[in-house]
């Protein structure tokens, strides 16, 4: 019996579509694209196959410097099931219209849309989650918040909307790509591409994308805890101390106390140090300017931003950016 004898007793694949966002993080990529080649192996059968395809047509560079070669250009016609955006650096950065017209087309025609990572912001750009259930990257919650707020935006792993769906990135890649193996194949395959990968127990949908406050300020205080939630869900507009100690029920003298008590510093020298921390971090991963950065994490000037940049880490903003 020949292989096209075999193949012709199998099902059709799956078509999945692959638009590389140039800057998109090869990590979110490879999770979901290779959990869908094991699912291929391990069944034995042509679950999955896939097309690559960019915006002009060219290979694709990830943020790590890996160049993709790619089967289609944005505008043309595409047969797929499920059409996957990879973006990430920062993808607010990337504005072209073709690209967003091709996604409402290929909508339109009955492909589910996904966003990985980045991705989410191109989808939105398009008009496709106006009105949906979403989640992002937490990198880009804030900005994505501020720019899309007809966008009931969650802080899980992925969302799963009808025909749109959106992923975190990440290892969080793995995790939706289980779950839509285990949607059109079920239970026991997905089970075994997870074991593949050395995944050793499943994730909720809805599981944080970071680890929570307690594990990484390392205190177990529920006061402290609330009180850096507060200032984490508030960067870009800080709220006073006062305004932290009556949300958590405690007076000043109280809150000041507990954070001496459980974190050996005050709520000043605490807020401050996650604000400057959150702007180092998107200083190295994003392209975003660094006033814009500066107002994001809630400081009023530049110069003010610069000095206090100076003072934690020891060098200039510029300095962070640049390596």
């Amino acid at each position: 019996m020949s292989d096209s004898d075999i193949h012709a007793d199998f099902p059709p694949p799956t078509r999945l579509g692959l638009l590389l966002i140039p800057g998109f993080a090869l990590m979110g990529y490879a999770a979901l694209v290779e959990a869908f080649r094991a699912a291929n192996t391990l069944s034995g059968q042509p679950l999955y196959e896939w097309l690559h395809v960019s915006p002009d047509g060219a290979a694709v560079e990830a943020t790590n410097g890996a160049r993709i070669m790619v089967d289609a250009q944005v505008g043309q016609k595409l047969d797929c099931r499920l059409l996957l955006v990879f973006a990430g650096g920062d993808p607010r950065r990337f504005h072209d219209p073709a690209t967003s017209a091709w996604l409402r087309q290929m909508a339109r025609g009955g492909c589910a849309i996904a966003g990985v990572s980045g991705g989410p912001f191109i989808m939105a750009r398009a008009g496709l989650l106006s009105g949906r259930r979403a989640t992002i990257h937490w990198e880009h919650r804030l900005v994505f918040a501020e720019e899309f707020p007809d966008v009931e935006l969650e802080s899980g792993l992925y969302v799963i909307d009808g025909p749109v769906i959106t992923c975190a990135g990440g290892t969080a890649g793995l995790d939706l790509a289980l779950a839509l193996i285990a949607r059109d194949h079920g239970e026991d395959l997905a089970r075994r591409v997870g074991e593949w990968f050395i995944r050793t127990s499943p994730r909720d949908a809805a599981g944080p994308q970071r680890p929570s406050p307690a594990e990484r300020h390392g205190t177990t205080n529920r006061v402290v805890l609330k009180a850096l939630e507060i200032i984490e869900a508030s960067l870009d507009r800080p709220p006073s101390r006062e305004a932290i100690a009556t949300a958590c029920g405690r007076s000043l003298r109280q809150i000041e106390r507990l954070f001496q008590d459980h974190l050996g510093q005050s709520l000043s020298e605490t807020a401050l140090a996650i604000r400057l921390d959150s702007a180092a971090h998107r200083l190295r991963t994003t392209d975003v300017a660094i006033t814009q950065i500066a107002l994001d994490c809630g400081f009023v000037s530049a110069a003010h931003f610069s000095r206090r940049m100076r003072h934690r880490f020891g060098v200039p903003p510029s300095a962070l950016r640049n390596g």
